[in-house]
C-alpha cells in the first residue's frame, strides 16, 4: 500500500509528518500552583520516548533559563522524562519547553507552566525554540517515502521473479538495481538528517560528528544502520542469483524471503508497532503489512514490464501464478489492516467520533473500490489463461501425449465429443479457444486494469498517509484525561483596536487585555490602553464583562479598576471551560465611548 502513497506525495510534495506520542500527564500540573519549589519536572506518555540533549527548557518568572539537570527517565520508565531543577527557585511562573522522540521515530514537542508560591503575570513571550525547520522536515520527508517506495519495488520485483519464475528476467534487471541504489541512498540521507530531525535544527547540523554519534546510538539510527546491512547482504544474494541458472530452487526461496524479512523489520522496530499495546503482536502484523504491500504493488509494477516484454505463450503460466500471489497478499493486507486499525481506534464509537476514525471510514471506502479494480484484473487474467486456438491443419495432426494421457483418435474414428463443440455430450460448450490477435487484445487489457488498479490505490493510499500522521484514537482517548501540554500559554494576550469616531487621535487606539491563567476558576485581568502613537494614555474608564453564549453564562463584570496607568482586577471567576465572548468597552471622554468583542478561550 505504500507504492501509491509514496507517488501522490511525491508529486504533491512533502508535507511535515505528525508524531503519534501523546503527553498524558505531568508533574508538577500544567497551570498549578505549588507551595515548595519542586526538585524535577516530570512528564508521563502515551508510549515511550527518546531523549535529546536539550529536551528540557525551564524559564523562570524574568524569563531567562533555569539551569538543570541532564534529561532522563523517571524510575526507569521509558514513557517518562524527567529533568532536576535547582535547590532554591524564586516565587513566580516557570514556563517548560520540553522535545523528546517519539517511538515511531518522530519527535514531539510542546510546553507548559506551574507557579512556585503565586503566579506572575508576564506577558512576554518565551522562545520555545522550533517544532521543526522546515527544509529538514521536507527532505527527511522526501528520503523517507522514496525509501518505502524502493522498498516496495525491491521486494516485489524479486518475490515476482523468484515466485513467478518468468522466462525472461532481463526486464526485471532495471527496477530491481534503481530501487536497490534508492532505498541505498534513501537511507544515507535518513541517517545523516536524523538528528537536525530530531533537535529541529537545519540540514547543516547533519555534518555535526557529535550529532552523527548520538544518532548511531539511538533506536531509529540502529535501525537504519541494519537496513544499510540488508541491503549489502540483498546485492550479494541478487548478483549470486543472477550468475545460477536455476534461479527458482528453494534455497533461493529461503533466502530472499529472510533478507525482505530482515528489511520490513527495520522499519518496525523503529516505529509505531514498537510501543504501545502488544508489542510482539504488532510487530508481526507490520512485518507482514509491509511484506505484502511490496510483493502486491511492487509486483504489479514487474507484471507491467513482464506484459510489455514476454511473449503470450510465457504469459500463459505468469499471469494466473500472480494473479494467485496478489489475491494471497490482499489478505494479508486485510487482516493487518484490520489489527493495526483496531491497535490504534481503541473503540467503536471513535470510528464516528474522531478524526482517525473518520479517516478510517474513507480508507475503507476506497479500499472496497480498489478490490472492485482488481476483480477486473483477475477477470482478464482468466481470459489470457485460456488455450490457445487450434488451427485446421493441425486438426488430424498427432500430437505426442504425456504417459498416462489417453489415446488420441484416429482420423474419422469417433471421439464421443461433440463436432460443434469439442465438449462431452451433455456438459455446457467452453469458451471458445483464442487467436493471437485476441491474446495480444487481452493483454492490451489487462495492461490497463492493472494501471487502473495502481492508480486507484494512489488515491486509497494518500487517505492512509493522512491517517498515519493523525494522532491514533486509542492515544487521543489515554492523553485526554488530562489537558495536554502546550495547549495554552501560561498568560493569554488579547490586543482589542478602538475607535470611538470621536474626530481625533485620543479616540484610536487599543487596549492589551492580559489574562492569567485563562482557566476554569479564579483568574487576574490586567488592561494596558495605548494611543494611536502606541504611546499609552489615561482614560476614564475600561469595563470588561465575560459572556459564555452556549451556556447562556453572563455577562460576568470584571469590576476593573484603575492602578494609575493600567486597569486591573485579581479575582474574576470563570466557573465554565469554553470559548467565551470577551466584551471591552474604553470611555475616552463623559461622551465618546466604544465597545470591542474578541473571543478567548477557558481551559479547564
Amino acid at each position: 500500500m505504500l507504492l501509491g502513497t509514496v507517488l501522490v506525495l511525491l508529486l504533491a510534495g512533502a508535507a511535515p509528518a505528525s508524531a503519534h506520542a501523546a503527553l498524558r500527564g505531568t508533574d508538577p500540573d500544567d497551570g498549578s500552583v505549588v507551595g515548595q519549589a519542586p526538585r524535577h519536572v516530570t512528564l508521563t506518555f502515551t508510549e515511550s520516548v527518546g531523549l535529546l540533549d536539550d529536551s528540557f527548557r525551564v524559564f523562570g518568572p524574568d524569563q531567562r533559563r533555569v539551569h538543570t539537570g541532564e534529561a532522563t527517565h523517571a524510575d526507569g520508565r521509558s514513557d517518562t522524562a524527567r529533568i532536576g531543577l535547582p535547590g532554591k527557585l524564586a516565587q513566580g511562573t516557570y514556563t517548560v519547553a520540553w522535545r523528546v522522540v517519539s517511538a515511531d521515530s518522530h519527535p514531539v514537542s510542546g510546553a507548559f507552566s506551574f507557579s512556585v508560591g503565586k503566579r506572575s503575570a508576564t506577558t512576554a513571550q518565551v522562545d520555545t525554540g522550533l517544532a521543526e525547520d522546515p527544509l529538514t522536515g521536507r527532505l527527511y520527508d522526501t528520503a523517507r517515502y522514496l525509501a518505502y517506495l524502493a522498498a516496495a519495488l525491491l521486494v516485489g520485483t524479486a518475490a515476482f521473479a523468484l515466485l513467478c519464475r518468468p522466462a525472461h528476467t532481463s526486464p526485471l534487471r532495471r527496477p530491481l538495481v534503481t530501487a536497490w541504489w534508492t532505498l541505498l541512498g534513501s537511507t544515507a540521507v535518513l541517517l545523516l538528517l536524523r538528528a537536525p530531525y530530531e533537535t529541529g535544527t537545519g540540514p547543516a547540523a547533519a555534518f555535526d560528528t557529535a550529532a552523527l554519534g548520538r544518532t548511531l546510538t539511538g533506536r531509529p539510527g540502529l535501525a537504519l544502520l541494519a537496513r544499510l546491512a540488508v541491503l549489502l547482504l540483498t546485492a550479494a544474494f541478487l548478483i549470486r542469483l543472477s550468475r545460477r541458472r536455476d534461479r527458482q530452487g528453494p534455497a533461493a526461496l529461503a533466502i530472499g524471503t529472510t533478507l525482505a524479512i530482515g528489511l520490513a523489520l527495520t522499519w518496525a522496530a523503529a516505529e509505531h508497532a514498537s510501543a504501545g499495546i502488544q508489542v510482539p503482536l504488532a510487530m508481526t502484523s507490520s512485518v507482514l503489512h509491509l511484506l505484502a504491500t511490496g510483493v502486491w504493488l511492487g509486483g504489479l509494477v514487474a507484471l507491467l514490464l513482464t506484459l510489455r516484454r514476454s511473449s503470450g505463450d510465457d504469459l500463459v503460466e505468469i499471469v494466473p501464478r500472480f494473479s494467485r500471489i496478489a489475491f494471497a497478499s490482499v489478505c494479508v493486507l486485510a487482516v493487518t489492516g484490520l489489527y493495526q486499525s483496531w491497535r490504534g481506534l481503541g473503540s467503536l464509537s471513535a470510528l464516528t467520533g474522531t478524526s482517525y476514525g473518520r479517516l478510517l471510514l474513507a480508507k475503507l471506502a476506497g479500499v472496497a473500490v480498489l478490490l472492485l479494480a482488481a476483480r477486473y484484473s483477475r477477470r482478464w487474467t482468466a481470459r489470457i489463461a485460456a488455450p490457445a486456438a487450434v488451427t485446421p491443419a493441425a486438426v488430424h495432426e498427432r500430437v505426442p501425449q504425456p504417459v498416462g494421457a489417453p489415446a488420441e483418435p484416429e482420423p474419422g474414428e469417433p471421439s464421443g465429443r461433440s463436432e460443434e463443440s469439442g465438449t462431452p455430450p451433455g456438459e455446457p460448450a467452453a469458451e471458445p479457444p483464442s487467436s493471437d490477435a485476441d491474446r495480444d487484445t487481452r493483454r492490451r487489457r489487462l495492461r490497463r486494469s492493472v494501471l487502473a488498479e495502481v492508480a486507484v490505490a494512489a488515491v486509497v493510499l494518500m487517505i492512509t498517509t493522512v491517517l498515519t500522521g493523525t494522532l491514533p484514537a486509542r492515544a487521543q482517548a489515554e492523553a485526554a484525561q488530562q489537558a495536554p501540554a502546550g495547549s495554552l500559554p501560561p498568560t493569554t494576550l488579547v490586543t482589542v483596536p478602538f475607535d470611538t469616531g470621536a474626530g481625533s487621535l485620543s479616540g484610536r487606539g487599543t487596549v492589551q487585555v492580559t489574562l492569567d491563567p485563562a482557566r476554569v476558576g479564579e483568574n487576574g485581568v490586567q488592561a494596558v490602553v495605548s494611543g494611536s502613537d502606541t504611546g499609552l494614555v489615561v482614560v476614564p474608564e475600561v469595563r470588561i464583562t465575560f459572556t459564555l453564549p452556549s451556556r447562556k453564562v453572563g455577562p460576568i463584570d470584571a469590576e476593573l479598576t484603575d492602578q494609575g496607568g493600567y486597569w486591573s482586577t485579581n479575582s474574576v471567576n470563570l466557573p465554565l471551560a469554553g470559548n467565551w465572548t470577551m466584551k471591552t468597552t474604553v470611555r475616552v471622554s463623559d461622551v465618546d465611548q466604544v465597545s470591542v468583542e474578541e473571543q478567548v478561550r477557558i481551559a479547564p
